[in-house]
């Protein structure tokens, strides 16, 4: 079987932008590819406020997203949320979803994402994770022991030693394993059509090359 694995982070603004490509993709994989989600971790645990100059050069990457691919931002998130350069916690928060649900894991990226960019919810906070993790119909209680639990930071770190054993370089990235070999089919934002058709041919070939 092959495995499409998608690196991102929950909080990455170009993997919100990259969403509906995704589904796209989703939608056209071949029968017997899995896709597995891998957090990448943009930013380690902090509680400082971010700086004025970060918050005005992420403000300024929300537009230039805006206006290159319509994706909606909600920029009252600036005034309303107070903002820290932290992503790891919506990161274990993905993957304590996991350990209740696989299935459960990209709802609880979908959850964070609305909350960070169209709602002004900040996921660095574990209060917001929380309350994401109860609106998706988790066990809330066993969600919130597992978030801050060593099991999950293990799990946290074993995804991010995938991502450089894949040679991420950055976010959004898809790389597809297939045959005992590894292809980098993306990195950064991309349209749908030239994403499937690689991830055709690539499969098309490991296949004529099996048989």
């Amino acid at each position: 079987m092959a495995t499409l694995y998608y690196v991102m982070d929950p909080m990455c603004s170009w993997c919100w932008a990259f969403r509906p490509v995704l589904a796209d993709v989703v939608s056209e994989l071949p029968e017997g590819v899995r896709i597995r989600w891998v957090m990448g971790g943009l930013a380690p645990d902090s509680d400082e406020p971010m700086p004025r100059a970060m918050q005005e050069h992420l403000q300024k990457i929300w537009k230039s997203i805006a206006n290159q691919t319509g994706t909606r931002f909600n920029f009252d998130f600036w005034t309303r949320c107070r903002p820290r350069r932290s992503t790891w916690p919506a990161c274990r928060a993905v993957i304590a979803a996991r350990l209740q649900d696989e299935d459960k894991a990209p709802e609880m990226i979908y959850a964070i994402q609305k909350a960070y960019y169209l709602q002004a919810r900040n996921p660095s906070d574990r209060d917001t994770l929380v309350a994401l993790a109860a609106e998706i119909g988790l066990d809330r209680e066993r969600f919130e022991s597992d978030l801050g639990s060593p099991r999950v930071d293990e799990l946290l770190r074993a995804d991010f030693s995938l991502a450089r054993k894949l040679s991420v370089q950055g976010f959004p990235t898809l790389v597809l394993s297939s045959g005992g070999r590894t292809y980098l089919i993306s990195q950064g934002y991309a349209q749908a059509a030239p994403i499937v058709s690689r991830l055709r041919n690539l499969l098309e070939h490991e296949g004529a090359t099996e048989g």
